[in-house]
């Protein structure tokens, strides 16, 4: 799958692109995940991971890894290169996480972000996403709190045929 929108490739993440993901990870994480844990939701068939791609040199931008359970799909890890940020490449990569889901629409989304980070926070909102609760001291650097989000699914009857 890959679709062009503004200047921006959406597919599916494979193995050859682990270095470039892992060079955003450490960019924007004080606890990235390692190699393994990508490579792990690369290979799980209930894991979706898209990325972002510069359609003219082919550079990852940004990425998206989302596993499902049983009545939702939880987002996993949403990164941008540093010097892309502030783009919409991550409400893109949402944008185009809901196209690929949506013939399940009976699944809702979930994630946990931190407290502190007003950006992702306003970005999930604006992609349908609103606190439902708080995790104490979620995350394992600092003891962070990290805020529940849910985006609802859609009704089945609220859903346009393609």
């Amino acid at each position: 799958m890959s679709t062009t929108a503004n200047r921006v490739d959406f597919r599916r993440l494979e193995l050859r692109d682990l270095n470039a993901i892992e060079k955003i990870e450490r960019a924007s994480y004080r606890t990235p995940w390692s190699r393994s844990m990508f490579a792990g939701e690369l290979a799980k068939p209930s894991s979706i991971s898209l990325g972002a791609f510069d359609p003219e040199s082919s550079e990852l931008l940004g990425y998206l890894i989302i596993s499902r359970y049983v009545d939702a799909w939880h987002v996993m890890n949403v990164a941008v290169a540093p010097k892309h940020r502030r783009k919409h490449i991550a409400a893109g990569l949402l944008e185009q996480l809901f196209v690929v889901t949506a013939g399940e629409g009976r699944r809702g989304y979930t994630l946990e972000v931190r407290v502190s980070n007003d950006v992702a926070i306003n970005l999930y909102e604006k992609a349908g996403f609103k606190a439902r609760g708080v995790r104490r001291g979620y995350y394992t650097d600092n003891r962070e709190d990290a805020l529940i989000m849910w985006r609802d699914p859609e009704p089945a009857q609220a859903r346009q045929p393609s």
